[in-house]
C-alpha cells in the first residue's frame, strides 16, 4: 500500500505515477476520498466516545432527580456509538479496498510505457558464434546431454513441465548452489522455504491483483502455491518490528516455484523457457526505506555477478512503468543472449518496493529515536532453471557437447564438459 501522507501532501505524483503505468488515475481520487470518509468516521468516533464517557461520570455523580434524565441521553449515546463504529469499521474496509487498486508510486526517472518501452542500461559480453557448425537449440542439446525430457514431462503432468536428469539435474544444482554460496559469501541468511502461503501473504506481496491469474490456488486449504520465494521471505517478518540497526537484513531463499503462465497461449511452447514449476535462489532484503536505492544497486551487481562467472554475454534494462508489478517502484532485468532466438531473454530481475509490501504485510523497524517505522524490502533474483537454457546454448560446441564455465566446475566436481549421451 502506499503512504496515504504521500498521498495527500503530493497527489500529483501519485496521478503521475498511475499515467506512466497505464493505470486508471480515478483510482487516486478514490483512495483521497476513501482516506477522508475514514478520517471523518474516525473523528466522529471519538467524539462520541469521548461524550460517552462524560455522561457515564455525570450519571454516577446525578441525583436521584437526574439521573432518568442523563440514562435517557446515555442510552442514546450508546446508540449513537456503535452507529458511528460501524461507520468506522465499513470506512476503515473501504479504504484498505481503495489502497489495493492503487500500485506503487514509481521512482523519479522510470520510463513511462508498457513492456515494448524499456530502456537499455548497458551490455555486457561477446555474443558466441560458432564457426563451421549450426547451433542446436536448448532443446536439442538437452536430448543430447539426456538432460532434458519434455516429453515424459508432459505425459507425467501435461504441457509446460519436463524432467531435468542425469547432467541435467546435476547442473542446476550445481548453478543453485553456486548462487547460494556467493549468498552466503556477501552476508545473507539462507533459506530454503515453504511454497503454500496463506492468502495474506499472497496477497501482502501484491501478487492477487493483476497477475493472479498466474498463481495456483489450493482452494480446499485456501492456501497459494508461491511463483517466488520472494512471497514467504516477505511474510517471514509479517507483524514484526524488526533490528535493523546493523544494516539491512538479507535473506536468500531457495524454492521451487509455480506459476499458470496464463496468457501465454503459443509463447516458448517448446523447451524450459516458459514451464509451470521450477527452481530457484532468490534475494530479498528488509532495509531503511533511505538505504533502499543503494540496496537495489548492490542486488543489481550481485545478479551480473552471477552471470559474469557463467560467462553469458547479457543486457541490462530498465522496465517501464507499465510493465512493473504492482508492488515494485522499480525493476532491472538482466538478459541473456539465446544464439538459436537471436535476441536476448530475461534471466533475472531485482525490485525496489519500497514500502509497499511492508505496510500491507505491518513490517516495521525501529528508527534512531527508537520510533516504529515501515521498513523497505527489495528482492532479486541470482539463479533459477531458465539460466540452463543460456547455458546450454553459449557454451556449446560443434558435437553437442557443452563446455563448463570454470567458476561452475567446482559445484560440478570438477567437471569441465557436458558430454553427449
Amino acid at each position: 500500500m502506499i503512504d496515504l501522507r504521500l498521498l495527500r501532501e503530493d497527489t500529483d505524483r501519485v496521478r503521475a505515477s498511475q499515467a506512466a503505468r497505464g493505470e486508471d488515475p480515478s483510482t487516486v481520487d478514490t483512495l483521497l476520498l476513501a482516506a477522508e470518509r475514514r478520517r471523518e468516521t474516525v473523528g466522529r468516533a471519538d467524539t462520541l466516545r469521548g461524550e460517552q464517557k462524560t455522561i457515564g461520570k455525570r450519571v454516577s455523580q446525578a441525583t436521584p432527580a437526574e439521573r432518568p434524565a442523563l440514562m435517557t441521553q446515555a442510552k442514546e449515546l450508546a446508540a449513537a456509538v456503535r452507529s458511528a463504529v460501524a461507520d468506522e469499521a465499513a470506512a476503515e474496509a473501504a479504504l484498505r479496498q481503495a489502497q489495493l487498486a492503487v500500485p506503487n508510486v514509481i521512482e523519479d526517472g522510470v520510463p513511462a510505457g508498457g513492456e515494448d518501452d524499456y530502456v537499455v542500461v548497458k551490455e555486457i559480453g561477446d555474443k558466441p558464434t560458432f564457426a563451421g557448425f549450426t547451433p542446436r537449440d536448448h532443446v536439442g542439446l538437452g536430448r543430447l546431454l539426456g538432460a532434458i525430457d519434455t516429453e515424459r514431462g508432459a505425459k507425467v503432468s501435461g504441457a509446460r513441465f519436463y524432467f531435468l536428469t542425469g547432467q541435467g539435474a546435476l547442473l542446476q544444482l550445481a548453478l543453485l548452489n553456486m548462487a547460494v554460496a556467493q549468498a552466503v559469501e556477501t552476508g545473507f541468511t539462507t533459506v530454503i522455504t515453504p511454497t503454500l502461503v496463506r492468502p495474506e501473504v499472497m496477497g501482502g506481496t501484491g501478487y492477487l491483483g493483476a497477475h493472479a491469474t498466474e498463481v495456483y490456488r489450493l482452494e480446499a486449504d485456501d492456501l497459494y502455491l508461491v511463483g517466488t520465494s520472494e512471497v514467504p521471505l516477505a511474510g517471514l517478518h509479517m507483524d514484526e518490528i524488526l533490528d535493523l540497526s546493523a544494516g539491512p537484513r538479507r535473506y536468500a531463499g531457495w524454492s521451487s516455484c509455480y506459476r499458470r503462465e496464463a496468457g501465454s497461449y503459443g509463447k516458448d511452447t517448446q523447451g524450459i523457457i516458459r514451464v509451470h514449476q521450477f527452481d530457484k535462489v532468490e534475494m530479498f532484503s528488509y532495509c531503511d526505506p533511505a538505504d533502499a536505492r543503494e540496496e537495489h544497486d548492490r542486488m543489481l551487481a550481485w545478479e551480473e555477478q552471477m552471470l559474469a562467472k557463467v560467462e553469458l554475454p547479457y543486457r541490462v534494462i530498465e522496465t517501464a512503468a507499465g510493465d512493473l508489478g504492482s508492488s515494485a517502484a522499480r525493476k532491472y532485468d538482466c538478459e541473456a543472449w539465446i544464439p538459436t532466438q537471436g535476441r536476448y531473454r530475461e534471466l533475472t530481475s531485482t525490485s525496489n518496493c519500497t514500502t509497499f509490501q511492508a505496510r500491507r504485510l505491518n513490517i516495521r523497524y525501529r528508527d534512531t529515536e527508537g520510533r516504529p517505522q515501515f521498513a523497505a524490502t527489495l528482492n532479486g533474483t541470482l539463479a533459477t532453471t531458465r539460466w540452463l537454457v543460456a547455458i546450454l546454448e553459449n557454451h556449446q560446441q560443434a558435437d553437442g557437447s557443452v563446455a563448463v564455465p570454470a567458476a561452475l566446475r567446482p559445484y560440478l566436481g570438477g567437471r569441465e564438459v557436458l558430454q553427449p549421451q
